[in-house]
């Protein structure tokens, strides 16, 4: 028996990259699965792969009506929802703060940040009514360091961590936790799409990133190969089950120790360096 059976799950922003990968994991331990998200196509395809248990929804967050049918359906056809998932998301603009267009700001907010709190609004009766209940809210290491993403999706993604503790103190006296993720570098099709590419066609792409991300992340990354969907959907697992039961409010980072701090052998060579100058000059 699976760590979700009987567990009813909605995950947004399911189509692909780590939304998918939750979805499959999900529905690997025996949970029934709605998928959520644009892409009609790849929705009702990975619907029919994770089998009856899997159902699609068309929803567009930004559209909070889109939201507030999603869960009806959900509730219509299961009768409750024992956790959220909250992944739908865009890549963000690469302009900096003196070209920055606030039309694109307000459109990155609107997915990361709306669309989360519109999820998080509809979801929250249903658990409430039940005392019970797990909100999983995908972020990023770009909202707790910065350099790492765009402007607008660091601020969007650092808005949805101090969203997920603020959510999470107003429901736990009711049984409902809320945790967040903050995934580092994953290797998923949502920067080929930042470059412009066919979102069908990002999503065949992101193999052919790993040796640049091997490479890039070779000075910053302690844990030294690049990060998959499946490891931040292992971390949505546990959260989802009841293992996880007397956790809250938390915002974990899935980042190969990115935010812990840089690897050793690097600030080893930094210091062998360092001292193949000094030594000399003062012998």
């Amino acid at each position: 028996m699976g760590v979700l059976q009987d567990h009813v799950a909605v995950v947004v922003g399911a189509t692909s990259g780590i939304g998918a990968a939750i979805a499959q994991s999900f529905a690997a331990e025996g949970g029934s699965v709605v998928i959520a998200g644009r892409r009609q196509h790849q929705g009702e395809e990975l619907a029919v792969q994770l089998g009856s248990r899997a159902l699609f929804v068309r929803a567009d967050v930004t559209c909070e009506a889109d939201v507030e049918g999603l869960i009806g359906t959900t509730v219509d056809r299961y009768g409750r929802v024992d956790c959220l998932v909250n992944s739908a998301g865009a890549g963000g603009s690469p302009d900096g703060i003196t070209k920055v267009d606030l039309d694109r700001l307000a459109q990155t907010l609107s997915v990361h940040v709306g669309g989360t709190v519109a999820s998080m609004k509809h979801v929250a009766p249903v658990m409430l009514s039940r005392g019970s209940g797990s909100i999983i809210n995908v972020a990023s290491v770009g909202g707790r360091v910065a350099g790492w993403t765009f402007l607008d999706y660091s601020a969007a993604k650092a808005a949805v961590i101090q969203l997920t503790r603020s959510v999470a103190i107003e429901l736990a006296d009711h049984g409902v936790r809320v945790n967040s993720i903050s995934p580092g570098p994953i290797l998923t099709g949502i920067f080929a799409k930042g470059a412009g590419l066919d979102h069908a066609d990002a999503d065949q792409s992101a193999a052919a990133l790993e040796p640049v991300f091997n490479e890039r992340l070779e000075q910053w990354q302690p844990i030294r190969r690049a990060g998959l969907p499946a490891d931040v959907a292992a971390v949505a697992l546990w959260l989802a089950s009841d293992a996880a039961e007397f956790v809250t409010g938390q915002d974990i980072a899935v980042d190969g120790g990115i935010t812990a701090g840089r690897p050793a052998s690097v600030s080893t060579a930094d210091r062998a360096a360092m001292a193949r100058v000094l030594i000399p000059a003062a012998s």
